[in-house]
């Protein structure tokens, strides 16, 4: 059996043009998947550099594999099953910055670099207050980014036309400007040159993104079975979901220096966007395929349901939520109607993984803030619109507060109770705390007290029999069950 290595995938030496901070599998099964494929097509003609951005693990791995590694792509496309396994070339080495800083910092020097890609979690993108310009490198990730540009900008010399395009993919709104805003914060905090402040604020781009794909990781539980097959010991293999889409918000015309939109034309259900504006995006995934989520997994659940598959495989569910999106959350989205449609079929297939386990109960973390933030939205513009309440939407609102009906506490959980079966409720704990106080409230009154603590509705006009049809389904879910109330008012038709 092989290595993966170089001579495995016959890699071409390319210049660098991308330092990338983080080594984890998203990145390197949605970005440096992309760029492989913009390399092949000869659309792109560049490599990448990872910078591990954090003392925690090693590179061991990627080292004795020369970078070198598979990404392996399983689900539904256009309701047709598709597998594809790519060996990725596009990466050229790998950095430890907080072992080898001075090797790190010369990538700044590199004329060819053009981007910077990021993903350093959600709470990468903040300043910490205890950086210092002196520490080799300085804790948070902006502070090592403003470490790094200052480094490129003293090298050339300030010059404007060596500026970076900067592309975190941080799960955070805004993520391009919150980076520049610390960037700068921490130019300010240091006392640095005014000089090299206007540089990064001249030169460099931050471009605000929103990123989807589903990255189920490292086939820990397959992967000799694969080695056996391919006769090649991959111990970077990472398998995703064949969507991805990347949405680039940018106020400088990019896409011609990095031309993945072009590279993917070939790939169904692969896309990535360049716009002056993302949000229109970010609205249509949250509401869609986020919101499909919460509306329908609390219901599922308390109907038998474990799983989304399972969820999709229940007629009465599913229909419930195809209603849900068609009838209620995409008439309430401002992108155009055949885009938002086509996006929905593409939840419908990512759903249908038969690859991914996506257990409800793991939807079900943090559900009143999930509700708050992705279904909400939808109900108060189908409010505005139509005077009345999206029936399918409140109905979910309902089996959310029917789902946290626990029976008892223990160690920090509430635990509810399915039929025969014990789950844990978990959330934060004043949220957890106002069930516990409330477990004895009738139906009216749990809804106007979880109202009045969440402030829903509190910005549209609501009227009382509009509670009062949320407190009824409230009361048809504990008398009479899940599925009995969606037949009964019809909300899977």
């Amino acid at each position: 059996m092989n290595l993966m290595n170089r001579k495995v995938t016959h890699a071409k030496k390319r210049p660098i043009k991308i330092v990338q901070f983080g080594e984890g599998n998203f990145l390197r099964a949605f970005v440096d998947y992309m760029v492989d494929i913009a390399n092949e097509e000869n659309l792109f003609y560049g490599s990448i550099a990872i910078v591990k951005p954090i003392s925690y693990g090693d590179i061991e791995v990627f080292k004795k594999q020369e970078c070198q590694y598979s990404v392996l792509l399983r689900g539904l496309v256009e309701n047709q099953e598709y597998i594809e396994t790519r060996n990725i070339t596009s990466i050229d080495s790998i950095y430890d910055c907080t072992l080898d800083y001075d090797s790190y910092l010369s990538l700044a020097r590199i004329e060819t670099v053009r981007f910077v890609v990021s993903n350093t979690t959600e709470a990468g993108i903040k300043c910490d207050a205890n950086d210092v310009f002196e520490e080799k490198p300085a804790r948070s990730y902006p502070a090592k980014l403003t470490q790094f540009l200052f480094e490129r900008a003293k090298t050339f010399n300030y010059d404007l036309s060596k500026g970076l395009i900067i592309l975190p993919v941080e799960l955070i709104d805004n993520n391009g400007d919150e980076l520049k805003k610390c960037v700068i914060e921490t130019i300010d905090k240091w006392h640095m040159d005014i000089k090299f402040k206007k540089w990064v604020m001249e030169s460099c781009v931050f471009a605000n993104t929103l990123v989807d794909r589903i990255v189920t990781g490292y086939p820990k539980k397959e992967v000799e079975e694969i080695w056996k097959s391919t006769q090649i010991q991959d111990e970077l293999m990472v398998t995703a979901e064949p969507f991805a889409l990347w949405v680039i918000e940018c106020d400088r015309p990019i896409s011609d220096e990095l031309p993945l939109d072009k590279a993917l034309k070939t790939k169904k259900g692969m896309d990535v966007i360049f716009t002056d504006n993302h949000k229109p995006y970010k609205q249509r995934k949250v509401r869609i395929l986020n919101g499909a989520h919460t509306s329908f997994a609390l219901a599922s659940y308390l109907a038998g349901n474990d799983t989304v598959m399972e969820s999709m495989n229940d007629s009465l569910i599913f229909e419930y939520m195809n209603q849900t999106i068609h009838q209620e959350i995409i008439p309430t989205l401002d992108l155009p109607k055949e885009d938002l449609l086509d996006f929905a079929n593409q939840v419908e297939g990512r759903f249908r993984n038969p690859f991914i386990r996506h257990e409800l109960l793991s939807i079900s973390l943090n559900s009143v803030s999930k509700w708050k933030a992705r279904c909400y939205p939808s109900v108060k513009r189908y409010i505005e619109i139509n005077h009345s309440i999206p029936k399918r939407l409140c109905f979910s609102l309902a089996a959310l507060l029917c789902f946290y009906q626990g029976i008892r506490e223990e160690n920090g959980y509430l635990i509810g109770k399915r039929n025969n079966d014990e789950y844990k409720i978990q959330d934060d704990e004043d949220i957890l705390k106002f069930f516990i106080d409330n477990k004895d409230a009738t139906s009216f009154e749990l809804v106007n007290k979880f109202i009045m603590k969440t402030k829903l509705f509190s910005d549209v006009d609501v009227k009382d029999e509009w509670l009062m049809r949320i407190a009824d389904y409230v009361e048809c879910i504990k008398k009479k069950g899940i599925r009995y109330c969606i037949e009964e008012e019809k909300l899977h038709e």
